[in-house]
């Protein structure tokens, strides 16, 4: 089955600095790390990924200017968390680069796996709804009455404009959506489900990734100017529920892999003015993630 499995390209290797002055404290909020060689792949993974370390995180992180990060557990490791807890356990509280992390559990795991994972720096779960397979929403609602008590709140990978986000809009743990909601930017900022999730960032118990532009743009290249509505939306809706990603190493991805500097030079675009930027990369991920 592995030789059916894509390959992933690596990453740009050299990481350009952004064109705008980043604030100090700036957070990327979601990137992965993958390899070295020990931690098990899921045998019906959707992509091999490509061998992609901390070190090698932490060149894009400095080019950036990003002191605070996210590591999201990737869905190739399945809900075996070693990898991610691992470097939280190494890394977790380095000053050059502190992280937190989001895992992916089963339903039965442990109190006090949940507990050791808080410890760590945990402060969410993950959930890949974007393809069919994902857990039924009484499993989802049973998570987030466990997770309450430690702040953290549910992560989505769905795409907002054909996922029900009724099954979402009642827990009782915040809500944050990756990659825009991974709508399509030919569907327009009136599709009902982008304007449900601005409804729910309204409220203030959801929040957007400022992230992914590449991946549901039909350009290419930046500046991905189709994704330029969505993300100024998304900012003049909400400034204070939006946070901003690479999602380095751009796993799953078989096109050209953007320079993670262009990734955070469209923040320009959608977030034009110095306050707004500096509660999207600080404020904002230092009230969600407790740096």
């Amino acid at each position: 089955m592995s030789d059916s499995i894509p390959v992933c390209a690596a990453p740009d290797p050299e990481p350009r600095a952004p064109s705008f002055p980043v604030p100090e404290g700036a957070c990327d909020t979601h990137f992965h790390v993958f390899g070295p060689a020990g931690y098990t792949l899921e045998p019906g993974r959707r992509y091999t990924p490509p061998d992609a370390p901390l070190s090698a995180f932490r060149r894009v992180s400095d080019a950036l200017g990003v002191r605070r990060a996210v590591l999201v557990h990737p869905s190739v490791y399945g809900t075996d968390n070693a990898i991610t807890l691992d470097c939280l356990a190494a890394h977790g509280s380095d000053p050059g680069l502190m992280l937190r992390g989001i895992a992916v559990v089963d339903n039965d795991i442990p109190d006090t796996e949940l507990e050791r994972m808080n410890d760590l720096g945990v402060r969410g779960l993950r959930y890949n709804l974007l393809f069919p397979g994902g857990p039924p929403k009484e499993q989802i609602e049973a998570m987030a009455t466990r997770i309450r008590a430690f702040g953290w709140h549910i992560q989505l990978l769905i795409d907002v404009s054909v996922f029900d986000l009724d099954i979402v809009a009642g827990l009782p743990v915040d809500v944050v959506f990756d990659h825009l909601g991974h709508m399509s930017p030919g569907k327009g900022l009136d599709d009902p489900g982008f304007q449900r999730m601005l409804a729910m960032m309204r409220d203030g118990r959801a929040w957007v990734k400022l992230s992914g532009a590449y991946r549901t743009s039909a350009n290419l290249m930046p500046p991905w100017d189709d994704v330029l509505p969505i993300g100024r939306a998304l900012v003049e809706t909400a400034p204070d529920q939006c946070v901003w990603a690479t999602d380095w190493p751009h796993p799953g991805f078989q096109s050209t892999l953007p320079n993670d500097g262009s990734l955070m030079d469209v923040l320009a675009d959608w977030a034009p003015d110095d306050r707004q930027r500096q509660a999207i990369l600080v404020d904002n991920p230092a009230r969600l993630y407790g740096f």
